[in-house]
């Protein structure tokens, strides 16, 4: 049974297998997340302070907040652990806390599930993005997780009908049902996925004798890392107008183009959501290839895709037609895909697998916290009128995270391992 168990996991198709489980996994990471920003009005029915802007703000930020500051420490668990169990550990918390929302009666109920769905979100990414790459080590790593961030993406956009499921059923049973199917599909992954790694890193250190490195030491040794560094600037920068599109867009499509928000929403979100799903894809396509050739392929890839959200920042802030703002939309999904597809694969040319769950943790952190910060910044420009001036000014911050990247990331390595990392 363990030689026929690691005849699958060597197979050329069962690494393509566990990108397709954990595609649908990141879709119900998104979908349950997403899904309660659409059924405010609903559920402010049964539950009166969600009618309150101040408590359903609060009720949305304390997952972020939560999920930011858990991040760092979901990828070190990711690392000293078995990444299987984590993800189906995770995927079943985040669905039974689902299945649980159903059932609240209070804001308070309500505000305390959030909070354990943010924690048991963010010890899905670390690891599961690490056991893609673990699968996935050369030609085809960027197109793998490129093709993951896409169930991402489809789990952003189906969140936007959680409204309109809910209007033919019931909040209770949107809830209900996605919780259940989590739940499920938890039981299944424990059955079908598999750990790359025979063992986790704890035992083997047990087995050989050595002293497996405390979660101090390797935060110094990634800190004392400068393309770490270099790494975190350059994932957090893009990250502004990355989240200022996902929450400012409608607005700023109907500000300008005088349109009601029921046809500017699904105008600009259609033209993110199609084009990133081209980026990845042909961001990890593109990448796979380059580096081939030359060790810093993944860099160039992914600044091509930094440098395509420059000029579509700009005409997003001055375009006053449609077909004006609907290319500079596109312009800016077709590079953040090139960019998102290609963060994880550069990690791994500067830090090794062992530590990998707990840089991307890092990473995801900053992500979330420019995230938040941006979000409220926008929301001063927008009360102004300026918001297309405030998009127009992020096109300056990508710039200077371009150059960064371009001048200072330097692989030196196709796949960075411990001994060279030390």
């Amino acid at each position: 049974m363990s030689q026929q168990t690691s005849q699958i996991k060597e197979s050329s198709w069962y690494k393509w297998a566990v990108v397709a489980m954990l595609w649908v996994v990141a879709l119900l990471n998104y979908l349950d997340r997403q899904m309660l920003s659409t059924m405010r009005d609903v559920m402010a029915i049964d539950i009166v302070e969600l009618e309150s802007a101040r408590h359903f703000g609060m009720l949305m930020s304390i997952f972020l907040w939560i999920y930011g500051l858990m991040s760092p420490f979901a990828g070190t668990i990711a690392d000293r652990m078995s990444r299987k169990w984590l993800i189906v550990g995770s995927l079943g918390i985040w669905s039974a806390v689902t299945l649980l929302m159903g059932y609240c009666t209070t804001f308070r109920s309500m505000l305390l599930l959030r909070g354990i769905m943010g924690v048991s979100e963010a010890l899905y990414i670390p690891a599961g993005l690490a056991l893609i790459t673990e699968y996935h080590t050369g030609k085809t790593r960027s197109l793998a997780v490129g093709i993951h961030m896409t169930g991402l993406y489809m789990g952003q956009a189906l969140g936007g009908f959680g409204a309109t499921i809910a209007h033919q059923l019931s909040w209770q049973t949107t809830f209900h049902t996605f919780g259940i199917v989590g739940v499920a599909y938890a039981g299944l992954l424990a059955l079908l996925l598999m750990d790359r790694r025979t063992l986790p890193s704890s035992t083997k250190s047990a087995q050989s004798g050595t002293k497996e490195p405390s979660v101090q030491a390797n935060f110094k040794k990634l800190f004392r890392t400068p393309a770490f560094w270099v790494l975190l600037f350059v994932f957090a920068t893009p990250s502004l107008p990355g989240w200022a599109t996902k929450n400012w867009l409608p607005t700023l499509f109907s500000q300008n183009l005088g349109l009601e928000m029921t046809k500017a929403g699904p105008l600009s979100t259609i033209s993110i959501a199609a084009s990133s799903f081209i980026g990845v894809i042909a961001g990890g396509i593109l990448s796979d290839r380059w580096v081939g050739r030359n060790l810093r392929g993944r860099v160039y890839t992914s600044a091509i895709g930094l440098g395509l959200t420059i000029p579509a920042l700009v005409f997003l802030g001055l375009g006053s037609t449609v077909w004006m703002l609907f290319g500079a939309a596109f312009c800016f999904g077709v590079g953040f895909g090139l960019f998102d597809a290609n963060n994880m694969p550069i990690l791994c040319q500067f830090v090794p697998d062992n530590l990998r769950s707990t840089a991307y943790g890092f990473m995801n952190m900053v992500g979330v916290f420019s995230g938040a910060l941006i979000t409220s910044v926008m929301g001063g420009w927008a009360e102004t009128g300026s918001l297309g001036l405030a998009f127009t000014a992020l096109a300056g911050v990508v710039l200077i995270a371009l150059l960064l990247e371009l001048i200072l990331l330097r692989p030196r390595h196709h796949d960075m391992k411990s001994v060279d990392f030390d």
